[in-house]
């Protein structure tokens, strides 16, 4: 009986429906599907697809997908993009209707042919146009935006299966590889997952002033040699993910690449108006956009754009082998541009894929793809400028978000093969011989080694080993408690020996993290510790690497120092951080040193050693930088665009904890980088101080200098160690990379990448006759004084050329000493007038 009465309810509804079905037809069709490559499957983004004999069309997303409303039926669809034959399908007379298009590539080349007006291609108009309008659609000139940001990070080792020549079987690393669970990516070939992040947060930025803000909300992070970490969370997030095409250039893999619609349009690209679409609801011109010269740094591709506005509505841009980037065969950005309620044009959705070049022939090679979207867009809403500080904000339960949250964010659902990624990634990184790797990479970057069982990082491995002609052999072991100890107290310390002084040094200190927001730190150290006058860590600044060359060899003008440090750190804004510190500190020299006191209150006798008591404050802007939180370090992830200041005052405090003297020093510096369009980039920094009291030489200014066969960026280079010393000086150090503008054009070095450079350094700089005359002929046993040069009125000049990029990782430098070519070092080291130095600078 209930078979019965469901069979007659079903005929029932069915002879219901079917004289409306004859009579009710549809007022619009919907045509939608997916155009591939057939050759690959790989989806073709923005080919055309258009309706035969009608004048309306529309273009295939980022991933080849797409959608067609119309109101008149047709007999065939037509479907074309560049480099493909174009494909012919026909059409059903139904409401709704799927047609995946599969377009073969073009095997023949015909010869071009066009046609143009009065003024050449109209493409030029069409742009000088857009950029005229730029200031009305540039995101960045709208007074506020935010929006919720969702981004994805996929990275892949592949090409490992290619066979050798004769047919042989890939090489041990690809047979190695070859055992490692993978997926199958779009081209049919196995590709190991090593890397997969998601990161879901609220994005804010501001103009007048320009702010920018990114609350990191939730983010899951896995891959071979980085942990779920708030470090790799900010890295990963929508800061780092802003392709701004209004933008005069891109900073993209640390290039400057000019945009098509910058203001270098005319000078770097050749365009062609291709034709006219339908986007979405909008009429969009098609113009095709190319680099003058094919080896210089600029992308090639499509941009669309609308034709009422006169506003970017997508851009499909690549930078392909021949560009001058290391490690990179092909870096390719498509981005699409949505109308917002104001309705201006917003980057809704990008995808950036890079493409490495293989290291060497039948090497493995990698492929990492870049995935953001913007929703919930909100304009010319802007917050109080103090909302925007820190720039980066991680929530406290970041780390944690079930799966469900992530299917709610994420844009679209993955593919089979990304979802296959995400559980493959996670066998990956837990094989033996990968974990290893891991290790060995995170050691290499960091520089410490967890133990875990402690909560305890040892390290810097950097430090651990030198010798030199006081110490001996020196060893050292130290390390740091991490996050796992503790989120508010950070210690840290090493403990030092020397075989031949047989003598122990140390050091120790305690951070305290009073707040996060804004950043406030306090914070104590005691260092006892062998150091060298003009190479010490006050000059020497945050070159790690130099600091540890310091340590080996022959050291002269030796010295012990007792170090006790009392510091507060604090925050005060977007790029300002202020630092109050007390110092105290003894100078016990192992080199035939004195000095006699100057003024009538001290005593005058000779005297070798001495102990000081400095109050200091640092006053450092930077407006541009963008602070990262490491656990409980904050890393620098740099500034782009405007300059670093830094001012300090040093006050002496005579008679306080045993200090023998009262002085005053003012040091002022700046630091900044420029771009001069298709020249290059310029990098330079400025200084100026002045001591104006009378107090031992090691208290004055030594410039930093360089006796060693490497070229150190902050030091002069062809200046000997202690060689000058100032009270008063100014230094001005410049840098221009040309980025192989020349190089590019000679053919026989344009596949080679080298990339020239100029450097120049000046210091100017004198001696006050006070400090002068508190140098004495000999100590109060008789022993002969070592004293110090000093500059007269002509400054020291060093200039150099030099080559980077060697091997893609080599740097030599040719340098010429202009002055003092003839100075008798008080060192008793001979003065080098000309050197070539190398360098190591991994870079893209």
């Amino acid at each position: 009986m209930k078979l019965r009465l469901y069979l007659f309810f079903s005929f029932t509804l069915v002879l219901l429906s079917w004289p409306l079905s004859l009579f009710a037809q549809p007022t619009t069709y919907v045509i939608s599907g997916r155009v591939t490559d057939a050759g690959t499957g790989e989806g073709i983004p923005f080919a055309s697809i258009a309706v035969k004999g009608q004048t309306v069309g529309t273009t295939s997303d980022a991933a080849g997908r797409y959608s067609l409303q119309i109101r008149q039926l047709s007999d065939s669809l037509l479907v074309l993009s560049l480099g493909y034959t174009t494909r012919s399908y026909p059409l059903a007379s139904l409401p709704r209707q799927t047609i995946d298009a599969q377009l073969k590539p073009t095997a023949t080349s015909l010869q071009e042919v066009r046609v143009y007006a009065k003024g050449g291609d109209p493409a030029y108009r069409v742009i000088r146009e857009t950029i005229r309008r730029r200031d009305q659609y540039d995101p960045s000139r709208l007074s506020a935006y935010q929006y919720d940001s969702y981004t994805k990070i996929e990275g892949y080792i592949n090409n490992f299966a290619e066979k050798r020549k004769k047919n042989r079987r890939p090489g041990p690393i690809g047979r190695l590889l070859g055992k490692l669970p993978a997926i199958i990516d779009e081209n049919g070939k196995p590709a190991v997952p090593v890397f997969i992040s998601e990161t879901f947060s609220n994005f804010y930025a501001r103009s007048k002033p320009d702010k920018a803000k990114e609350r990191v909300l939730k983010s899951h992070v896995t891959g071979v040699g980085v942990s779920d970490g708030g470090l790799i969370a900010q890295l990963t997030g929508a800061s780092f993910q802003q392709y701004n095409f209004y933008r005069n250039a891109l900073n993209i893999l640390q290039k400057d690449i000019p945009s098509p619609i910058g203001s270098q349009w005319e000078t770097v690209y050749t365009f062609h108006l291709k034709d006219t679409v339908s986007l979405g609801n909008a009429i969009c011109y098609e113009i095709e956009f190319s680099p003058k010269r094919a080896t210089d740094l600029a992308f090639v591709g499509t941009v669309w754009i609308d034709t009422l506005q006169m506003a970017l509505a997508q851009v499909d841009a690549r930078v392909d082998k021949r560009a001058n980037i290391n490690f990179v065969d092909e870096l390719h950005i498509e981005q699409e541009w949505d109308k917002t309620a104001s309705g201006i044009r917003f980057p809704t959705q990008t995808q950036v894929t890079i493409d490495t070049d293989e290291p060497a022939p039948r090497a493995p090679g990698a492929l990492i793809r870049f995935f953001a979207t913007a929703r919930n867009i909100i304009e010319n809403d802007p917050k109080d400028v103090g909302f925007y500080d820190p720039s980066i904000e991680l929530a406290d339960d970041f780390r944690t978000a079930d799966a469900g949250f992530w299917k709610s964010v994420r844009p679209d659902s993955l593919s089979p093969s990304e979802w296959q990624a995400m559980r493959v990634v996670d066998s990956v990184r837990n094989v033996p011989f990968i974990k290893v790797a891991g290790e060995i990479i995170k050691l290499g970057v960091l520089g410490y080694k967890p133990i875990n069982q402690l909560n305890i990082d040892l390290g810097p491995i950097l430090y651990s080993y030198a010798y030199n002609t006081v110490e001996g052999n020196r060893f050292r072991i130290g390390g740091r408690t991490n996050t796992g100890f503790s989120r508010k107290w950070l210690l840290d310390g090493y403990v030092a020996y020397g075989t031949r002084d047989q003598a122990f040094k140390y050091s120790a200190g305690v951070e305290y993290v009073l707040n996060r927001k804004p950043w406030t730190v306090i914070g104590v150290r005691r260092t006892y510790d062998l150091e060298r006058i003009g190479v010490s860590a006050d000059n020497i600044g945050n070159n790690s690497l130099f600091a540890a060359y310091s340590r080996f060899g022959t050291i002269r003008r030796p010295y012990f120092q007792e170090d006790n440090l009392a510091y507060f750190r604090r925050e005060l804004g977007r790029g300002f951080t202020q630092t109050i510190a007390l110092r105290n500190r003894t100078f016990e020299p192992l080199f035939p040193f004195a000095f006699q006191p100057q003024t009538r209150d001290l005593d005058q006798e000779v005297r070798t050693t001495y102990r000081t008591t400095e109050l200091s404050s640092e006053t450092r802007f930077a407006p541009d930088e963008v602070m990262l939180q490491n656990d409980n370090v904050r890393v620098s992830a740099g500034a782009t665009r405007k300059p670093i200041y830094t001012l300090r005052y040093t006050l002496g405090l005579r008679d306080v904890l045993g200090s023998d003297f009262t002085y005053h020093r003012v040091a002022v510096t700046m630091k900044h980088s420029f771009r001069v369009g298709v020249l290059g980039r310029t990098f330079y920094s400025l200084g100026a101080g002045i001591i104006p009291s009378t107090v031992p030489y090691p208290l004055l200014y030594t410039p930093l200098g360089n006796e060693s066969f490497f070229y150190v960026g902050n030091a002069y280079n062809l200046m000997n160690y202690f060689e000058f010393v100032c009270d008063r000086w100014a230094t001005v150090q410049f840098e221009h990379n040309f980025a192989g503008l020349l190089f590019n054009r000679i053919p026989l070095l344009r596949r080679l990448k080298w990339r020239e450079l100029v450097t120049a350094k000046v210091l100017a700089g004198s001696v006050s006759a006070s400090n002068l005359a508190m140098i004495p002929g000999t100590d109060a046993q008789g022993n002969p004084v070592e004293g110090f040069s000093s500059l007269t009125r002509t400054p020291y000049v060093e200039v150099g050329y030099g080559i980077d990029n060697i091997f893609k990782v080599l740097r030599v430098d040719a340098i010429h000493r202009l002055t003092y070519r003839d100075n008798v070092s008080r060192t008793g080291i001979p003065v080098t007038p000309f050197s070539i130095k190398l360098s190591g600078w991994l870079a893209f």
